[in-house]
């Protein structure tokens, strides 16, 4: 039995030579659009392939160009900007080096009254040595060869 929810359809068919009108229509719309696209002769594809040649090499000389330019900004920017390392570093150096002369003549200036100071310690001492009574005149004689070693330890 038939389900009463089942929605019924209908079903069309025709008899006849309809079959035949369709294939002329096709035909003809078929032959229209063979027209339409039918290939150029040799010479016009020969003309456009060239022509279509041209504008691709003249765009891409212009691509080379504009790329080409690109690259020597970029490469000017980066000669610029390690110049400027260069001359930084550079000035480092300068001032690195005078630096290390200023300390090594501070240096030198500060040793040179260290060992003035201490000769004239030598001085004194031998001085006071002198006129002060020691007890054996051999401690003289050792006390004279102490100083004279310190004061060598103290030039090297």
């Amino acid at each position: 039995m038939r389900d009463p929810d089942e929605t019924p359809y209908i079903v069309i068919e025709r008899e006849g030579g309809g079959g035949i009108g369709s294939f002329v229509l096709g035909a003809l719309v078929g032959a229209g659009l063979a027209l339409l696209f039918a290939p150029k002769s040799g010479e016009e594809t020969q003309e456009e392939i060239k022509s279509r040649a041209l504008k691709l090499k003249g765009v891409a000389q212009e691509r080379v160009r504009d790329a080409q330019q690109n690259l020597e900004g970029r490469l000017s920017t980066a000669r610029e900007h390690l110049q400027t390392k260069v001359d930084t570093v550079r000035e480092a150096v300068d001032s690195g080096r005078k630096a290390a002369v200023e300390a090594r003549g501070e240096l030198e200036e500060k040793l040179e009254r260290s060992k003035a100071a201490y000769r004239a310690g030598i001085e004194a001492a031998r001085e006071v040595g002198a006129s002060s009574d020691l007890e054996t005149p051999g401690e003289a004689e050792i006390f004279e060869e102490e100083a004279e070693g310190s004061e060598e330890g103290a030039e090297e």
